[in-house]
């Protein structure tokens, strides 16, 4: 007799929401239970997706359905306390990114997922892409050599359009917690989340130096880290930039054996390519179409349903929020501070 589905929640249903419970439930993977969002049309276009689906009014509600999950899908500000509300309960987590505005608020939710015992993950959704997928594989298989540099950039054209990302108590931040978090997160998975004993953050808001201390949340970032091996990580990511298209993003790792580069096609948010460097020369790998954009939710809801639970690797999570505190200027904790010995 087969095992029966887990079942899921869903905290937040605007566009990320449904497009992460659409994936889910294309997959077959769970049971989707109850939906919950405090705007009625939001929940509207949720319900359409899921006719059965209970239609809740917050998180309180959705942990009475007896749930084997959450997917939260609020504004970053709820993250970590709505994270900690489910986990604590014994529920599993997956979560939009940021998971907490700092490092304080990820080591927390961090050690209620190991106190708990429950599977615990962020929709770092790049990760998933065939592109990135592939320079990983070559990277880590040594076809690069030793890569001593990293190129990192996000530029987004038009910048977000919720008020509550342009309020730094609620965001934690503005285009680096944005769109950084991305590139830091796929330069340590790629390079194998080594130290960093050096990173430095430059801050710009409407054209103008931004300190630490500010109110304000900024537009433009820069930074530049190198790793314990002497990796140089150099990254750039802002809101309403010039760009000429709507967006520019990429990665690329050099090595003293070749290169390689993620690279987004025509000013596409959603179209990338994969392509391996040798001198003057390039070959690309992987291009479109690819439809990667629920593949972390469908991997935690495939491992929620076969038994998954903390998964140690989700200290990788708390590292890169140390990098973004230390760019930010802000004290952070030490590595791994407050998750526990194991």
């Amino acid at each position: 007799m087969s095992a029966a589905l887990p079942r899921l929640g869903f905290l937040g249903t605007g566009w990320i929401g449904r497009h992460r419970l659409a994936a889910i439930r294309d997959a077959g993977l769970a049971e989707i239970v109850a939906i919950a969002d405090a705007v009625p049309e939001a929940l509207d276009a949720a319900a359409a997706l899921v006719p059965g689906a209970r239609r809740l009014p917050d998180l309180d509600a959705l942990l009475g359905e007896r749930l084997d999950g959450v997917v939260i899908a609020t504004p970053s500000a709820q993250h970590a306390a709505q994270a900690l509300q489910a986990l604590r309960q014994g529920v599993a987590v997956f979560c939009q990114k940021p998971l907490g505005r700092d490092a304080a608020e990820v080591a927390a939710v961090l050690q209620a997922a190991r106190q708990a015992d429950r599977l615990l993950a962020v929709d770092l959704s790049y990760r998933g892409t065939a592109a990135m997928q592939r320079i990983r594989a070559l990277a880590q298989g040594g076809a690069l050599g030793r890569i001593h540099a990293v190129d990192l950039v996000f530029h987004n054209a038009y910048g977000p359009d919720k008020p509550w990302f342009y309020d730094k108590a609620q965001s934690g931040g503005g285009c680096l917690i944005d769109l950084g978090v991305h590139l830091l997160d796929l330069a340590m998975w790629v390079l194998g989340f080594p130290a960093v004993p050096q990173a430095a953050g430059l801050l710009q808001a409407q054209g103008l130096p931004l300190p630490p201390d500010a109110g304000e949340v900024e537009d433009y970032a820069t930074a530049q880290l190198q790793t314990a091996e002497g990796t140089v990580l150099r990254l750039a990511c802002s809101w309403r930039l010039h760009a000429g298209r709507e967006a520019v993003i990429g990665a690329t790792f050099h090595g003293t054996e070749g290169g390689a580069a993620l690279r987004n096609i025509g000013g596409s948010f959603y179209d990338f390519e994969a392509v391996q460097l040798r001198g003057t020369r390039e070959e690309v790998l992987v291009s479109p179409p690819d439809d990667w954009g629920g593949r972390a939710a469908v991997d935690w809801a495939r491992r929620l349903g076969q038994g998954g639970r903390f998964d140690p690797a989700a200290a990788e999570l708390l590292e890169v929020a140390r990098l973004l505190d230390r760019l930010y200027g802000r004290p952070s904790l030490p590595a791994l501070a407050a998750v526990g010995a194991g």
